[in-house]
């Protein structure tokens, strides 16, 4: 039996296979179609940052311009 994927393992794949640019709402929607249901979308975006953040300090991802909230995949 498979384990389910964590919200952060679910988002970094996301990242990973889509690329683009990412930001708290895309973030927050990715979310949602991978099952995680927040009480308002405020939480949802709240939520978003904090992954988006931690995924920043591992590496998985890049914040170009730390005066915006936007971030890429790693070599892109």
């Amino acid at each position: 039996m498979t384990k389910p994927l964590t919200h952060k393992q679910a988002l970094a794949a996301v990242i990973q296979a889509l690329g683009g640019t990412w930001d708290p709402p895309r973030a927050a929607l990715a979310l949602r179609l991978a099952g995680y249901e927040p009480a308002t979308s405020q939480a949802g975006e709240k939520e978003a940052r904090r992954i988006l953040r931690e995924l920043t300090e591992e590496g998985t991802i890049v914040r170009p311009d730390p005066e915006r909230t936007e971030y890429h995949p790693l070599g892109t």
